[in-house]
C-alpha cells in the first residue's frame, strides 16, 4: 500500500511547522559583508594578480607542463635547431 501526502506551503510555513528559526536576517548580513570584503579587495587588486587567484591550480599546472614540453622539445633539437 502506497500512501501520498501532497503539502503545499512556503518555505517560511514549513519552517515555522517544524520549529525552525528563521535565518533570513544573518544570511542577508553574512551576504552584505561578503558583498563589502569583495568589493574592497577588487579596489585593491591589480587585473595580474586577480588572474593569478582565480586561476585554478590545474591551468598553471598545464603552463608548467607546457614549459617542460618546450625546454625538452628544444634540448632533443639541439643548439642549433637540427637534429
Amino acid at each position: 500500500m502506497k500512501i501520498t501526502v501532497d503539502i503545499d506551503c512556503t518555505p517560511e510555513e514549513a519552517r515555522h511547522f517544524f520549529g525552525l528559526p528563521d535565518v533570513k536576517p544573518m544570511q542577508d548580513a553574512l551576504m552584505q559583508q561578503i558583498q563589502d570584503r569583495m568589493s574592497a579587495n577588487l579596489q585593491v587588486m591589480e587585473p595580474e594578480a586577480m588572474l593569478k587567484t582565480w586561476l585554478p591550480a590545474g591551468l598553471q599546472g598545464f603552463e608548467q607542463m607546457q614549459k617542460i614540453f618546450w625546454t625538452q622539445m628544444s634540448n632533443a633539437m639541439g643548439k642549433d635547431g637540427k637534429k
